[in-house]
């Protein structure tokens, strides 16, 4: 009855313990991958419940790194507060071994390695699977549109933006310069407008650009194909009062396909690592023995090689004139 009590007793102060240092070491993980990856989902306009699930998915991931952090600590303020408040001392006065009062902790230890392991076989390759994929699709998602003032602004693909000043209650643009650079530098086209306004289509995929009073110069060296004699590069310029662009971009959050990324090493289990491992050792194996082979058969100063045989179950070796390579100062330039 004695040793049932204590049997509680040791389970009783280290699992409260053990949780909440897994959750903080879980926490500070995760804190960790939220830092690293901060700069792919700033911006993005991201619903909450994609974010979430990314979350989720990381902290699955994050298990392996926490657990065993969490049950060190667990173990050393469990037995530290035992020794604190004198009693383990009380219970080796009783007669307890130590070895004996911590065998419950030894067989709950040993049951989460267990379920650590399958954990890590079955639930881990499937966790990391959605959560690359998932971040990958964040990573290739547009930005939010806000174009600061005062800098270029590269986010719209094949175009740069520069706006001096912006009236933030209408949405006006001032002294807006773009460079128009989706068909190549080599055929760019620069506009120049007083004031523009900038929308997002409501299909979310295109972008909406009025411009007012400006000038547009382009490039005209893709219309006649070539280069004139003189050297000078033909352009034209076109001054306008109102101009109206149409620019694709995808706002949307679209997903990757999860194939891909489960034939990596992330997404196998122990079983398709080693079938993995078996395929691609066998691979370098034969490109070894081929290139093994071809050093063998082939030589820099003409020296005959000797290729072994059996006939009528006599070893025969014949000498065979490799193939003929010049050494490297021989070769006429």
């Amino acid at each position: 009855m004695i040793i049932k009590r204590l049997y509680r007793f040791m389970l009783k102060s280290f699992l409260p313990l053990f949780l909440m240092t897994f959750f903080i070491c879980l926490f500070i993980v995760l804190m960790q991958f939220l830092w690293r990856y901060i700069d792919d989902l700033v911006g993005k306009g991201l619903e909450v419940h994609v974010i979430g699930e990314l979350f989720f998915y990381a902290a699955l991931t994050m298990v392996p790194m926490a657990l065993p952090l969490a049950i060190l600590l667990a173990s050393l303020m469990t037995f530290g507060n035992l020794g604190e408040r004198f009693e383990l001392t009380a219970i080796k006065a009783s007669g307890i071994s130590l070895m004996k009062a911590m065998k419950p902790l030894v067989i709950f230890i040993a049951l989460v390695a267990v379920g650590a392991f399958f954990f890590q076989n079955y639930v881990l390759p499937v966790a990391q699977t959605k959560m690359w994929t998932l971040l990958y699709s964040v990573r290739q998602k547009s930005p939010e549109l806000e174009i600061p003032e005062g800098v270029f602004y590269d986010q719209i693909p094949g175009y740069n933006f520069y706006v001096e000043k912006k009236d933030r209650e209408s949405g006006t643009l001032y002294d807006m310069m773009i460079y128009d650079v989706s068909r190549g530098f080599e055929n760019s086209r620069i506009i120049l407008a007083d004031s523009g306004h900038l929308k997002l289509a409501d299909d979310k995929q295109h972008l909406f650009l009025q411009l007012y009073s400006g000038e547009q110069f382009e490039n005209l060296k893709e219309n006649n194909g070539a280069t004139p004699r003189s050297g000078n590069q033909p352009y034209r310029r076109e001054s306008f009062d109102l101009k109206e662009i149409l620019l694709a971009f995808d706002t949307n959050f679209n997903r990757m396909d999860e194939s891909g990324m489960r034939n990596q090493y992330v997404g196998k289990n122990i079983e398709e690592l080693r079938a993995t491992i078996d395929s691609v050792t066998q691979r370098v194996d034969s490109v070894g023995a081929i290139y093994a082979r071809e050093l063998k058969e082939t030589a820099y100063l003409r020296v005959p090689y000797y290729h072994t045989d059996y006939v009528d179950g006599e070893r025969v070796e014949t000498a065979q004139q490799p193939v003929a390579m010049d050494r490297p100062e021989n070769i006429d330039s």
